[in-house]
Parts: C-alpha cells; structure tokens; sequence
C-alpha cells in the first residue's frame, strides 16, 4: 500500500511521448498526489540517473516509454505502475484494462506489488512483446511520425503496406523446435496486444515465465487481408496458416537484414537470440 507521509513517488514521462498525452497525464496524476498529500517528484525528459530513496515510480507513457524505462534501470525492483500516456498503450491495457485515471490512482495505491516477466534480445529488454517481418515494417514507416491514440496509426500503416511487403526467409528456432521458410510475422509475446489492439497473442500471460511464439505464413496480399481481422480479434492461433508455441527462448537468423520492434521501438539485425526473464520487475496492479 502507497501511504501519505511515508512513500515518495518518482513520477516519470517524455513529453513527446503519446503526442504530449505523457505529459498531460503526468500534470494529472501530480495534481492527485497533492490532493492525497503523498511525496512526489516529476521528471520530464531527463529522468534521474538512480531511483534512491523513492519508494514507488509512476510512469506516464505507452509501451516505449516503458520499454526507455526497463532498459535505462534494468535492475529495478522498486515497484512501477503504467499510467495511459502514450499512443498503443497495450500493455496498460493488460495490467487496468479501460480504468480511467482517478480509478486507476485507487487500484495502484492498494495494490501489493506482483513480479511480472521481461524479455531479453540481445542484451535489450523488452516487456509487452517482440515483432519482426511485416511488424517490423510498420515500425520503421512509423519511425519520426506523429501517431494517433489507439491503433488508427498502426492500422492505416499496415493497410498502406500491406500489399506491397514481401516476406522474408527465416530459421527460427525454439528450444525444442526450428522453423524454416517465409513469415509475414514474427511474433514474440509477452503481453497479449499489440499495436493499439491487435491481439496477436491472445494466450499469452506475462506472469508465466514463458515466451508465446507466433509465426504467420507467406500469405499471399489479398489473404493478408482477408486474416487481419481475424488477428486483430485474437481468433487466429487455430488457423492452419499460424504456428503457435509457448517457449523460454527463441532465435532469429536470416541471410538479409530484416526489420523488428521491441515495445513499439525499431530495430535491424539478421541475428536476434531472445528470451524470457521471469518476475523481473514488479507492478502495482
């Protein structure tokens, strides 16, 4: 329990982030924390170089800013809670589902902290979910852009590029099994959405210390679209075109370069070695 007089709370956010949606959240949660007479620090932007001496950390953000955070303090273990500052806000999603904010201020400060899984691709964590192939392409057309809240970014991207991409070849390998061949997806899972609300892996639990592995086959352009909302609903994993495994690691490796996200945040590389880290970080939820 988050207690006034006695707890200090590390409020972060980019003010970039969601479009200025970060920092609109954060002037809201401060302006709470007041109001409940709790201690409380704002950081905008240049967020501190240790967390000593506070006692929780509110982050006002999406997937990436979480995904900044993990990485930058990759050792924390004061608890965290994700306030909807950002654009996909997908992992919010699957901690508070649709609480709206002053709702959500009650459930995190009664909440006894639970430890919850990351991921780890070489050497960076990631801690709602990892794409590459098609998923990977609309996260390098969405590099620099201005993105809408929800998913109407991420859906216009992918109806822009849906027809045009050409998948790539992959040996994938799980720890008891290996893929070959095209994918036009790639996904890594720890969270269950992605994308604003696509979900990609509706099974998935990140409290399980597992990974959940979803690959998609070479689908020609207009079956891509027939699919999609299948996909987007989480009504696919039975479809003789998905492969669908629960794993603790998985490697990538292709002869070409090929695009990937981890949380939202583009990357390249023809290698990728993942896998998962069980009860990494903790969250009031």
């Amino acid at each position: 329990m988050i207690l006034a007089g006695t707890s200090r709370i590390a409020v972060l956010c980019h003010e970039k982030a969601g479009g200025g949606r970060s920092l609109e959240m954060a002037a809201a949660l401060e302006t709470i924390l007041h109001q409940k007479k709790i201690g409380h620090t704002v950081f905008i932007n240049d967020w501190p170089d240790h967390l000593i001496g506070f006692t929780d950390v509110f982050i006002s953000g999406g997937d990436g800013s979480l995904n900044f955070f993990i990485n930058k303090y990759p050792a924390c273990q004061i608890p965290l809670a994700l306030f909807r500052g950002g654009s996909g806000n997908d992992f919010h999603w699957l901690l508070y589902g649709q609480t709206g904010l002053e709702a959500q201020v009650e459930q995190v400060i009664q909440a006894t902290p639970k430890p919850l899984d990351a991921g780890e691709c070489n050497g960076r964590l990631f801690i709602n979910g990892f794409g590459a192939g098609f998923e990977g392409e609309v996260a390098r057309a969405l590099v620099h852009k201005k993105k809408r809240p929800g998913k109407s970014s991420y859906l216009l991207t992918i109806l822009r590029n849906i027809f045009s991409y050409r998948s790539q070849d992959y040996i994938i390998s799980t720890e008891s099994e290996t893929f070959t061949g095209k994918r036009l997806l790639v996904d890594i899972s720890n969270g269950r959405r992605a994308g604003g609300g696509f979900h990609v892996a509706p099974t998935a639990r990140a409290d399980d210390g597992k990974l959940d592995l979803v690959l998609a086959a070479a689908l020609p352009p207009l079956k891509r679209l027939y699919y999609l909302p299948r996909i987007e609903k989480g009504k696919h994993l039975h479809l003789p075109v998905i492969v669908h495994r629960v794993c603790l690691q998985v490697s990538i490796r292709s002869t070409r370069i090929f695009p990937f996200h981890m949380d939202g945040e583009y990357g390249e590389a023809n290698a990728l070695d993942i896998r998962i880290l069980p009860g990494r970080f903790l969250f009031r939820f």
